[in-house]
């Protein structure tokens, strides 16, 4: 999960501390792994473009890009997102060519060619939460990040190169992912869909 996934950072813009706030935050994110061996390929085609997030993040679908909530409240979130996964039967998604952002802003994707409604109603549900709930600066579009804030020469090629890409697999879970500061985003629990 990079701050570009969801493409919006925090609108509100940077947060000074008050006496009120607790001095440790947890950043969190929820997403859809990419399963083997597509994962590890748009992983790999992702750092030899120089994406420097390719050493923090695994291949995935951002369904909740990165927020920080207080880690008491994790409990809450975990029996939020335990809820939205129950009520979400397994599905398929089938990955298929590149997409890009640009002009707006530098990013290359893999394209979700089936299971975009199935991705925008998880995401709605999941932002539901009163913990979840932020302001995006751009609507929800389900995609893969295969590059982000590299050179133009580098954004083309991975765009060429990926054109012809395609994954077609089940989704039966997603998977609540945090950071704390340690190197990569550790995934913290996977919630199985319709159970």
């Amino acid at each position: 999960m990079s701050a570009a996934d969801d493409r919006a950072g925090d609108p509100r813009g940077p947060r000074e501390r008050s006496e009120r706030e607790p001095a440790q935050v947890t950043r969190i994110g929820v997403a859809i792994d990419i399963p083997e061996p597509w994962g590890s390929i748009l992983t790999r085609r992702r750092a030899e473009a120089g994406d420097p997030q390719a050493a923090y993040v695994p291949a995935h679908l951002t369904l909740l890009g990165p927020t920080e909530i207080e880690p008491d409240r994790l409990p809450a979130i975990e029996e939020h997102l335990a809820a939205v996964a129950a009520a979400q039967p397994a599905f398929s998604l089938h990955l298929r060519g590149t997409g890009t952002f640009r002009p707006l802003t530098e990013v290359v994707f893999v394209v979700v060619a089936t299971g975009i409604s199935e991705c925008e109603l998880l995401a709605a549900a999941i932002g539901r939460s009163g913990d979840l709930k932020r302001e995006a600066r751009f609507p929800y579009h389900p995609h893969v990040t295969v590059a982000q804030d590299v050179s133009p020469e580098a954004l083309d090629a991975v765009y060429d190169d990926l054109a012809g890409f395609s994954a077609l697999f089940q989704v039966d879970a997603f998977t609540l992912f945090s950071h704390t500061g340690e190197t990569r985003w550790q995934p913290r629990r996977d919630f199985r869909l319709g159970s």
